[in-house]
């Protein structure tokens, strides 16, 4: 029989002690819900989790930096409008854009945000059932050399949480084209499209590949025991756990 871990037991699966050494950011903002998550998922793909708060001028030596979920600020105007005008966003921006190209990932609330802060294109508004939504999703990976997915192959699908109510993506016709002829959509809903974003987008990235957003959770799918089934059953409860190891892995100049 399988040993399950106990809850609160966050044991890094991966096997390389280098990774250790990698360190990533992890933005805290009045309203975020799941920064912890986040950074136990970090832990448990082998790195290091660094706490960051909004009101912060500096980064320091962070690798790279997430971008957690929640409700920032409330969600008051609109989801991620106010946090983009945190201090720490500044520097974040200016690292996302720099030479260095720091490595920047968005999730849910955090997506919102990269796209008020004009990191991704496009924006997220409300869905279009005008409803919250929780349930296990269907992802296709689009694009596989983003620095989130590397640990990914393109075509492939994997199934992660997904909770929001400002989960549609919408940008205008040319803005969409230019993304799907760039190869700037990393991730797609399959079987059913949760919020009505525009042709089924769930994540794109700035045309780098460092910077990635998506609405679904993947730090709520990276531990065994503890996240989604697919349909038959079958586990699928470390989906995304990849995005985690992927950007490690960049960081530590591992190849593909």
């Amino acid at each position: 029989m399988t040993s399950i871990p106990l809850i609160g037991e966050a044991v890094a699966v991966a096997a390389e002690p280098r990774l250790a050494g990698a360190k990533i950011g992890v933005v805290t903002f009045p309203g975020t819900l799941d920064d912890r998550d986040a950074a136990r998922a970090v832990r448990l793909a082998g790195g290091t989790a660094v706490s960051l708060w909004h009101a912060d001028t500096e980064l320091g030596d962070v690798d790279a930096v997430i971008i957690p979920g929640g409700f920032s600020y409330g969600d008051y105007l609109r989801a991620g409008a106010i946090s983009r005008f945190a201090p720490l966003m500044s520097k974040i921006i200016d690292a996302a854009n720099s030479d260095a190209k720091l490595p920047v990932l968005g999730i849910c609330n955090g997506f919102q945000i990269l796209t008020e802060s004009h990191l991704l294109p496009g924006s997220m508004i409300k869905n279009d059932h005008l409803k919250f939504i929780c349930r296990d999703q269907t992802l296709r990976v689009e694009n596989a050399n983003t620095a989130w997915t590397v640990d990914y192959t393109d075509g492939q699908e994997i199934i992660v949480p997904l909770k929001n109510q400002d989960g549609q993506y919408i940008a205008d016709e040319k803005t969409l084209d230019a993304l799907e002829a760039e190869g700037r959509v990393v991730f797609r809903y399959v079987g059913f499209n949760p919020n009505g974003s525009r042709r089924d987008i769930a994540g794109i990235s700035n045309a780098a590949g460092n910077v990635v957003g998506l609405m679904p959770h993947p730090e709520h799918a990276v531990e065994t025991g503890f996240g989604p089934e697919s349909l038959d059953g079958a586990p699928r409860d470390t989906d995304g756990l990849g995005f985690f190891t992927s950007v490690l892995t960049k960081i530590v100049g591992g190849d593909k």
